[in-house]
């Protein structure tokens, strides 16, 4: 994903794919990469761009997208667990479990500089860490399609049994997602050399179309043909078909076949495709391992670097529970997982488009200003968000189904949302192009969206852990409160259920938004006042220089 960075700065990375994706989404470069943020090299790369003959590298072009696109699979994967095994009773303790599963793309930048600069000469420098790491995401991928449903199907969430599952679940997919990082790692690099100078834009093509429609296949496609509810009313009812306790697929079944694409596909870029020796642009430095390190951690002593980081790692907290809690707690509403998963098909475009319309307005000399302003309005949308669900079941037909009008309006409200996501997004890419210091390649631009990823991660896996503390449970038999396993199945055991009568989403968002607003009355001065830094402020100075102390940040 660094090829778009470099290449097309102006362009954002996509990663809800969410947050979602988002997120969820796994966003971070290679810091061995090198990288130019000042606007004549953009300038000579757009021409690049402009002046393309796409079809003198029209087969590298597609085997980039396809390696996008395999990329794609286990992001998507892991963003469709959440939702499966909220189906099989998980607490939010265990979401939170789940949740580590996607860190690895924010952390990635810790093993980056180790794939860049240890490979097999002869093998190939992209080739010697992609084929063993496509190799081991097709084998578990199978593996795991034989004992998936064994892991879900557990008849007593609360069991210490249930917990030990949720934590193997976790384990395998963070260990897909650390895969598909490093993959991500390798044909970013890969496309520098794959692609002919002039067609080195097609990179960041491959590199957003690919990797959505790999999302979008684990994700959306997945959920929508895996849930039985959408067999039966479109497709069985249609043909005359008997109707089924399960979909057009299965999340076995699924896994079984992605597994044998990702073996099969493997081999072959094994067999025929050979990488050429890579050659780098002599006015960008190629770090080496240690070098590289070291470059980091000087970035990191900066105090204007000290200074944003703690903005980046802060920034979502305003967002964190309507981002993380949404879609768990409308399935506990009784929207279905394959609706929620549609209601991405018609935002897909306006999330494609509203980067480049964005970018109009973030391309002067005080991006933040953006970033800055639309935080309020991110905040206010998270209200009424939560309005929205809390309202969820009066809008339920009595055959427990929801009108078209619904979700016209839940897709209103998100659409909504997404323009100040995208908004403080670009803005904040905007900047990190602006201040970076062209002098140490990607390492600085990196740096800025690991930390930006790694903020997002760590606020939701808490916001999801403390829900847990935040519900009050009774069981329906009596006014006892289940506060332990222990009282739940005891309420169970005399034939009641227990429920909770305050809801942790609605505590949750509380919280988030008062934290929000304090955050934007904290932060709001030192954002102003770092986008009027001078640009030697962010550069790194020789072993030989000090950097001075900038008191006036905070």
């Amino acid at each position: 994903m660094e090829v778009r960075q470099r290449l097309e700065n102006q362009q954002i990375d996509n990663e809800f794919l969410n947050e979602e994706k988002h997120s969820n989404d796994s966003h971070i470069s290679s810091s061995s990469e090198s990288e130019s943020s000042d606007n004549e090299k953009l300038h000579e790369k757009s021409s690049i761009l402009i002046q393309s003959n796409w079809k003198k590298d029209q087969w590298n072009i597609i085997l980039l997208l396809f390696l996008y696109l395999l990329q794609g699979i286990p992001l998507g994967m892991a963003a469709s667990i959440p939702l499966i095994i909220q189906t099989h009773g998980a607490s939010w303790s265990q979401q939170a479990i789940f949740s580590f599963a996607f860190w690895p793309f924010s952390l990635k930048l810790l093993w980056a500089p180790i794939v860049d600069a240890l490979y097999l000469k002869r093998f190939g420098r992209r080739k010697s860490w992609l084929i063993p790491v496509q190799y081991v995401i097709g084998f578990v991928m199978i593996i795991l399609s034989y004992y998936i449903n064994d892991i879900l199907d557990d008849p007593t969430p609360t069991s210490t049994s249930h917990h030990s599952r949720i934590y193997f679940l976790t384990s395998i997919f963070f260990g897909l997602s650390f895969l598909a990082a490093t993959q991500d790692i390798c044909v970013d690099g890969w496309a520098l050399s794959m692609l002919s100078k002039e067609n080195l834009g097609w990179a960041s093509t491959c590199n957003s179309v690919g990797q959505t429609a790999g999302y979008f296949l684990a994700n959306v496609v997945f959920l929508t043909l895996e849930s039985k509810d959408f067999a039966n009313r479109y497709v069985r009812q249609l043909l005359n078909l008997e109707l089924q306790s399960t979909g057009l697929i299965t999340l076995s079944g699924f896994l079984l076949f992605c597994g044998i694409i990702f073996t099969i596909s493997t081999t072959l870029v094994a067999l025929f495709k050979h990488e050429i020796d890579e050659t780098y642009d002599s006015n960008e430095p190629h770090f080496g391992l240690i070098k590289t390190y070291h470059v980091l951690l000087k970035v990191l002593r900066l105090p204007s670097i000290k200074s944003m980081a703690i903005i980046l790692l802060t920034i979502k907290i305003g967002f964190c529970a309507v981002d993380s809690m949404t879609g768990i707690e409308l399935l506990e509403r009784g929207v279905t997982k394959d609706s929620l998963a549609l209601l991405a098909i018609p935002l897909t475009p306006l999330e494609i488009l509203l980067p480049f319309f964005i970018s109009k307005y973030t391309t002067g000399k005080k991006p933040l200003n953006i970033f800055a302003n639309s935080h309020p309005f991110r905040l206010l949308l998270g209200i009424i968000i939560a309005l929205f669900v809390y309202f969820t079941p009066s809008f339920q037909n009595y055959n427990k189904t929801f009108p078209w009008y619904y979700y016209a309006l839940a897709i209103l409200i998100i659409s909504i949302q997404q323009i100040f996501v995208y908004s403080m997004f670009v803005s904040q890419m905007a900047f990190f192009a602006q201040v970076s210091d062209p002098k140490i390649g990607g390492t600085y631009m990196t740096l800025l969206n690991t930390l930006t990823n790694l903020g997002s991660s760590w606020i939701s896996t808490a916001v999801l852990y403390s829900a847990d503390f935040l519900t009050w449970k009774k069981c329906t038999l009596s006014d006892d409160r289940c506060r332990t396993p222990a009282e739940e199945k005891n309420c169970a055991l005399l034939g009641g259920i227990c429920r909770p009568y305050i809801d942790p989403y609605y505590i949750s968002v509380t919280i988030s938004t008062i934290a929000g607003i304090i955050w934007i009355i904290w932060k709001y001065g030192t954002m102003m006042r770092l986008q009027d830094l001078p640009i030697s402020s962010w550069k790194v100075q020789n072993d030989n220089q000090k950097n001075k102390p900038l008191s006036t940040i905070d």
